[in-house]
């Protein structure tokens, strides 16, 4: 499914009635806010108490599950002491050691017990009131995303690899991409459990739920976000480190649902420079030749088409359709989701 992008817009108390009722059981659905915290103790006493302000004013059933990454500084008596004030709306999960940003929002969507989980940075970028602009997308879309726009206050050098990031994966997935790494999202829990296993350790569990959710035919929404800049403490992400793990992890994800993608260049770029090779021969030998190297490499190019072939066979055997999608229903008011 292609992702989409929407304007911002006031939400109005109709668009959250459609969120708290599925449109085609009129169940109310229940909304859990999973935060992943690795040494955040200077700004996740007002991330959780702005999330609780803020869907306490809503006719929502939610929790917060905060999961403590192993933290070394106090983050975790912080969680303790909010706990004390919130006990209902609280629920505090703890790594023994950091296992990283992945594993902890695969922990925290495992407890989850939300219809709708939201993904939030705990480094105070994301507004508490976007909860709103994304959750009241789903129904009809399974995914939201909320997508930094061109005001971000990043550094240079981020903001670069972010449009880098974008582009690949638009120009390998074969839909636009505004937003890959966002870490600020709205899913269906039942869709997102399908891709559990999926999800890396490191900072990638956003790039893979965009390209899983997409390739995997769900419907993918990117709405426009105001992101702040961290006021405390110190990022975690590596440009390097972690760019070159987005990198792979696109690569991954398109290798996983359609390899003939990335087979079919790859055969052509062997064939385009097995012709320059064999060109290059003519023009030095002045007779018609055929040089080693253009055998080598259009015999490499056959090759890699044909690993391809074989890859994108395995590959249908492999992936599964689960059939869970949201579909809308035109003309039928009453039947909206199914």
């Amino acid at each position: 499914m292609e992702g989409n992008e929407e304007k911002q817009e006031e939400i109005s108390p109709q668009d959250m009635k459609q969120f708290t009722h599925t449109q085609n059981t009129g169940m109310k659905q229940s909304l859990s806010v999973v935060l992943p915290i690795y040494n955040e103790e200077e700004l996740i006493k007002d991330l959780v108490l702005g999330i609780i302000h803020v869907l306490s004013e809503q006719e929502i059933s939610f929790e917060v599950v905060a999961v403590d990454d192993g933290s070394s500084d106090d983050s975790l008596n912080v969680l303790r002491g909010l706990k004390e004030t919130h006990p209902k709306v609280l629920t505090i999960v703890k790594h023994l050691h950091n296992r990283g940003n992945g594993a902890a929002l695969r922990t925290g969507i495992r407890v989850a017990k939300g219809d709708i989980v939201v993904t939030m940075d705990s480094d105070g970028q994301h507004n508490p009131e976007d909860i709103l602009k994304l959750i009241t997308n789903i129904p009809p879309y399974d995914l939201v995303i909320g997508a930094r726009g061109e005001g971000y206050k990043g550094s240079w050098s981020r903001g670069l690899a972010n449009h880098f990031y974008n582009w690949f994966a638009s120009w390998l997935s074969r839909t636009e991409v505004k937003d890959l790494t966002s870490g600020f999202r709205a899913m269906r829990r039942e869709a997102v459990l399908h891709f559990l296993p999926l999800f890396p350790n490191g900072f990638s569990a956003p790039t893979t739920t965009t390209l899983t959710f997409l390739k995997a035919g769900y419907n993918v929404l990117f709405v426009p976000i105001d992101v702040s800049q961290r006021i405390a403490g110190e990022s975690k992400i590596s440009i390097w480190r972690d760019g070159m793990r987005f990198v792979m992890i696109i690569l991954r994800m398109i290798m996983l649902y359609d390899p003939l993608r990335i087979f079919l260049i790859s055969g052509g770029v062997m064939s385009l420079l097995g012709l320059l090779a064999w060109i290059a021969g003519l023009i030095n030998a002045g007779r018609l030749v055929f040089p080693n190297s253009a055998i080598f490499l259009f015999s490499t190019a056959i090759v890699t088409w044909l690993l391809g072939l074989v890859s994108d066979q395995i590959t249908s055997t492999r992936i599964h359709y689960y059939g869970d999608e949201s579909v809308e229903i035109v003309g039928d008011a009453s039947e909206k989701r199914v």
